[in-house]
């Protein structure tokens, strides 16, 4: 593996966190470029960063090979008084460096008389060169060195990670390089003009094939035609769909948090034989235990190089759960960095397409840290990796380990990022139906063509990545049986929980885990008022992206079905009060108010930082039973309800 990285980014703590855990897995086959031309984006980069640069690499294992001086630089050392040049260009600061090299050859003239005075060789180096001459060796900085860089990429030996510091010159060849303001600098046509005459390509003419090249256009014409076959080499792998079984088991109680329902669901797996099994693997930034891995990892090992055996084992200590380490280990370990996570899942979430295997990736992380990693998640779900992102505990019913750890926006990010669908189921049987379609989910190849007609969501043909907010506390579990249509609206995004009469007054529609809170206030409702309604949220994000999907191809022409939300709401009158409840921010559910036009109080949790019982939070949130009955009372006046 290759990667250029620009100097700057070096300031970015991620990039240490990669370091580290490379060298704990022990990274082998992989360079990384710095572009080190001392600049960042708005100003010139300390002095001396580059020992810092090395000195970091190489206590983590890395080779590192510095890329400072071009052939010509090499060629002028090696003349009369070229040992005093190198010494002039290795004291030079950064800035000053920079600056001469935006100011041209007669400032680097100067500059250089002017510090090294009448000194023969050294002065006869200089001046046999023109300004143009002499700016073209000074700017000869190894990373523009194209036949210097390739021959030490050639001789670069051995598996060991290694590291390429190359010196370049910030727009290099451009009329504004080394200036410490052309990140965001353009060209004034003049300019633009001036470079195109350098350039030799003529006007009308800049998309020429070859334009411009006069010498050996032959040879590079074959050398191109040759090279066409490779060029269309199919680079992406396939792998064949791992198969999903129709059910996936778990041990069923009275009362049970989603995580714990992930966790039983994990366990089976682990014991079975299935295929499927096989194909996962699991990772989590230090939370494995405690976001309910521990079962899994217990049966099917963690993932080592070589192979370590758990200690407290051998020496008879009891312990709940063995760590024992092996290559044939199907659980990862990581550190304390949520960046780490998302990145080895974008890895492994890429593996069918670049190594031709299929891996199934799960990765358990505290739901609200996943603000640690959304940038590396991101560019997972951009680069079209496919995993399975567990966040749990959430929300504020995470109370009794305080404010830090409570999550509110998390559900809005589940509903924006491009690439995932997202869940949070209430009960365990839901999570079971999610978890089935989302080992499918994750596996769809996208579509060969564009789909021309706009009567179905993209990427439910193309599929994605998947994320669930699960959550710690334990709810009442219904004894049921899940029929194939309350399956797929499950998926859809929501079901009747209680379907309502012909004429409600009000609609419940309630998501995770303030469920039990919902069904307690329809209860009392039902009481005073006829056909209430409970509608149980199993995913914002997909009732949402069906409804604008579905709204955007009837604008465009297409005859669409209804959404699944236009669908549900489909029989309410337009007098019918909607209350929204979920433990996250408002906004999550507040839009299903617009679907068809219906008065909607939505509540939510727009503060963190309490500590407290669940039952406290919920009241001081607003988001237990009585809020909900005083939201109907208050929207709609009348007999009291409270």
């Amino acid at each position: 593996m290759t990667m250029l990285i620009f100097q700057p980014e070096l300031d970015e703590g991620n990039i240490y966190e990669a370091l580290i855990e490379g060298w704990k897995q022990g990274l082998r086959n992989c360079w990384w470029i710095i572009d080190y031309n001392r600049q960042s984006l708005d100003a010139v980069i300390r002095e001396g960063l580059w020992e810092k640069i090395e000195t970091i690499f190489q206590n983590f294992g890395w080779d590192v090979i510095i890329l400072k001086y071009g052939s010509l630089m090499q060629a002028a050392f090696a003349e009369p008084g070229g040992d005093k040049l190198r010494d002039w260009i290795d004291r030079c600061p950064n800035q000053l460096y920079s600056a001469l090299c935006f100011q041209g050859g007669a400032a680097f003239r100067k500059k250089l008389l002017d510090d090294i005075g009448d000194q023969g060789a050294v002065t006869t180096l200089i001046e046999k060169r023109s300004d143009t001459e002499l700016l073209t060796l000074m700017s000869n900085l190894g990373g523009h060195d194209l036949p210097l860089i390739l021959d030490t990429f050639a001789k670069a030996e051995g598996d060991r990670p290694k590291c390429f510091i190359a010196y370049t010159i910030k727009g290099f060849g451009l009329p504004f390089q080394g200036h410490k303001d052309n990140h965001a600098g353009l060209m004034t046509p003049t300019q633009i003009e001036t470079f195109q005459a350098e350039l030799a390509i003529r006007k009308g003419h800049e998309w020429d094939k070859f334009e411009s090249i006069k010498d050996s256009l032959e040879a590079i014409k074959k050398l191109v035609s040759d090279r066409a076959a490779a060029l269309n080499t199919q680079w992406r792998l396939t792998a064949p769909a791992v198969a999903v079984p129709d059910k996936l088991d778990y041990r069923s109680e009275k009362k049970l948090s989603t995580q714990q329902g992930f966790g039983f669901i994990l366990q089976e797996l682990a014991r079975s034989e299935h295929q499927l099994a096989n194909h996962i693997v699991t990772c989590s930034p230090d939370v494995t235990v405690s976001t309910n891995l521990g079962p899994w990892v217990n049966r099917r090992g963690l993932f080592a190089h070589e192979k370590v055996a758990d200690l407290f084992k051998k020496e008879k200590i009891p312990s709940t759960f063995t760590w024992d380490f092996s290559p044939q280990g199907q659980h990862f370990e990581l550190g304390i960095a949520e960046n780490n996570l998302c990145l080895i899942l974008a890895a492994l979430g890429l593996s069918h397409s670049m190594n031709g295997e299929r891996l199934i990736p799960i990765g358990t992380l505290y739901d609200p840290f996943i603000a640690r990693c959304l940038d590396s998640l991101n560019h997972a779900c951009y680069q079209d990796a496919r995993f399975i992102l567990v966040a749990t505990p959430s929300g504020v019913t995470l109370a009794p380990e305080g404010g830090v750890h409570q999550s509110i926006s998390t559900p809005l990010i589940g509903m924006a990022q491009d690439g995932l669908a997202s869940f949070e189921p209430a009960f365990v049987d839901e999570l079971e139906v999610i978890l089935r379609w989302s080992f499918a989910y994750i596996q769809k190849s996208p579509p060969p063509n564009k789909i021309e007609k706009k009567t179905s969501w993209v990427r439910e043909e193309s599929g994605g990545s998947v994320y669930l907010r699960l959550t710690t506390r334990p709810v009442e579990q219904l004894s049921r049986v899940l029929t194939k249509d309350m399956e797929a609206d499950i998926i859809d995004g929501a079901y009747w929980l209680r379907k309502p009469g012909p004429n409600p007054d009000c609609v419940i529609i309630a998501m995770g885990a303030v469920m039990s809170e919902a069904i307690e206030a329809v209860g009392h409702l039902a009481d005073k008022r006829r056909d209430v309604g409970l509608l149980a949220v199993t995913s914002a994000d997909r009732l949402n992206a069906g409804w604008t999907a579905a709204t955007k191809a009837r604008a465009q022409g297409y005859n669409a079905p209804p959404s699944a939300i236009e669908r549900l709401l489909s029989g309410l009158a337009p007098h019918t009060l909607l209350v929204s409840i979920l433990d996250a921010h408002p906004a999550t559910l507040s839009w299903i108010g617009g679907v068809r036009g219906h008065r909607m109080v939505s509540l939510g949790v727009e503060h963190f930082g309490q500590s407290g019982t669940i039952k406290d939070l919920y009241r001081h949130f607003e988001i237990d039973a009585r809020a909900i009955l005083e939201a109907v009372q208050s929207a709609t006046p009348g007999r009291p309800i409270i």
